[in-house]
């Protein structure tokens, strides 16, 4: 039994050990990220269900125009009332009771007129109704009828749709598009958050280890009497702030991994080391290229005609409403009925129905006027927003076009100054050791070397945001000289 317990507490023991060594170590480039971050991030998976529901309500719409078939049945009816039955003998009305069961189908064949807003129907109806009272059968059908109900100085919603959903639909598929860039400049303040984690920490751990080597070798020359008290406790005040910096590093690299892996969808068994960008392409765009480019596929440019063309339909319909409405509905067909199924058919009757409705409002109190003048004022209000829409657009972009073109430049003079700093540094350094210069010329050098490694970063992350900025604007790929796509098809699976 004891023997048992043991090997039970080292199994405990030394599984929690086996997991900690477990972990995956993934070393990501920039691309790699940006390619996981397509696939796995939680905002990817949101761009492509909200297109996916943009899709559905697109087919929704093109179904509203193609002919749809349906059956109608009831069974059974059963009924058992007076009726009011007119006798020609006496000219009068008779009330009769009636014990009736009555089983009915329909089949019907029916189209919206898109041009008109109105419905045309083919529709053929079979009804068996059993009379217990004169204990007999019979047989009433309808082989043949066609509809139509139209609308008169109506508003017509489906030619106002005509001209919004497929709108709507490619400004679905605009959008995917720009959030999935939206998704890389996510992926990228991700992506340089970690790296410049990583670099805090390899430089905290390079200057805890300098400043560790300068405190030791200041003892022996303060022992020597080559250096004075004061310049011993600067480093070793140096050697002590660095060991905290070292901690500090070491918490936020954690932090910003964990952030990383979660929106990437990693995780606790995956570790992250990424690999910085040593090259970004030789790239100058043009502003009225990229302006032509995004007035072409911009989702924004597309949701301000939107914007106005659903006030131009609420005018439309407020008009309609506020003057005289109709619905001309007619029929033509055939009717017969019969105790037997086969002659229920054969000497059909026509019928047929005419009916027009009007609908006029007399006193309203100014209700559909009002509702008239205030659909005008938003649509002259959508008119005046989507144009300054439109003109803050152009200039931001121009703006961040400029920024853009300005970014290579500003990363190729970050790394010459992250090189000229850490060399600088060296040479401090060494020339301290010989007794040449201060504590306080040694510590300069060795900030500026740090926020010059800092800089050099900062400029790569702005470079790679302007980049993916300029091609969610324009959803455009200017480095392969081709528009962004994707397969909309596969987002359906």
């Amino acid at each position: 039994m004891k023997k048992l317990l043991l090997l039970t507490a080292v199994v405990l023991l030394l599984f929690p050990v086996k997991n900690s060594f477990s972990q995956e170590l993934k070393r990501l480039t920039l691309e790699d990220v940006m390619k996981l971050s397509e696939e796995q991030s939680p905002n990817a998976l949101m761009a492509k269900n909200r297109f996916r529901a943009s899709y559905w309500r697109y087919r929704t719409f093109k179904a509203e125009y193609r002919p749809s078939l349906t059956f109608t049945g009831t069974t059974p009816y059963y009924s058992t009332a007076f009726e009011r039955v007119w006798n020609s003998g006496t000219e009068s009305w008779d009330y009769k009771s009636t014990n009736v069961l009555r089983n009915l189908g329909s089949l019907a064949l029916s189209q919206n007129i898109g041009f008109t807003g109105g419905t045309i129907s083919l529709q053929s109806d079979l009804t068996l109704e059993n009379d217990f009272e004169r204990d007999s059968r019979n047989y009433i059908t309808v082989p043949v009828s066609i509809g139509l109900t139209q609308p008169l100085f109506r508003y017509n919603s489906l030619k106002w749709q005509k001209k919004t959903e497929p709108l709507q639909y490619e400004a679905a598929k605009q959008n995917f598009l720009s959030n999935i860039e939206g998704v890389h400049s996510q992926a990228v303040m991700y992506f340089f958050g970690l790296a410049l984690a990583q670099t805090n920490k390899q430089i905290s751990e390079m200057n805890y280890a300098n400043a560790d080597t300068l405190y030791k070798i200041a003892q022996g020359r303060y022992e020597l009497g080559t250096i004075a008290e004061n310049e011993l406790l600067e480093l070793q005040l140096t050697w002590l702030n660095t060991e905290t910096e070292r901690k500090k590093a070491e918490m936020n690299l954690r932090d910003r991994e964990i952030r990383l892996k979660s929106f990437l969808g990693f995780n606790e068994n995956v570790r992250v080391e990424l690999i910085l960008p040593t090259h970004i392409p030789e790239l100058q765009v043009s502003p009225q290229e990229v302006l032509e480019m995004a007035l072409a596929n911009n989702p924004e440019i597309l949701e301000q005609q939107l914007t106005v063309l659903t006030a131009q339909s609420n005018v439309a319909q407020a008009k309609a409403e506020k003057g005289l409405n109709a619905n001309l509905i007619a029929s033509f067909g055939t009717r017969d009925q019969d105790q037997d199924f086969g002659l229920a058919y054969s000497k059909s009757n026509q019928q047929q129905n005419i009916r027009l409705g009007v609908t006029l409002p007399i006193l309203d109190w100014g209700l559909g006027r009002g509702r008239y003048r205030m659909a005008v004022s938003n649509l002259e209000l959508a008119q005046v927003t989507s144009d300054q829409a439109l003109a803050d657009f152009e200039q931001n972009l121009i703006l961040d076009v400029e920024q853009f073109n300005l970014q290579k430049a500003q990363v190729e003079v970050a790394a010459k100054s992250d090189t000229v700093a850490m060399k600088m540094y060296d040479v401090t350094k060494q020339r301290f050791l010989i007794g040449k210069i201060s504590i306080l010329e040694l510590n300069n050098a060795d900030t500026k070397k740090d926020q010059n490694r800092r800089q050099f970063i900062q400029s790569l992350q702005d470079y790679w945001n302007y980049f993916y900025n300029i091609r969610s604007l324009a959803l455009y790929d200017f480095v392969n000289r081709k528009p962004l796509e994707t397969e909309f098809e596969k987002l359906l699976e």
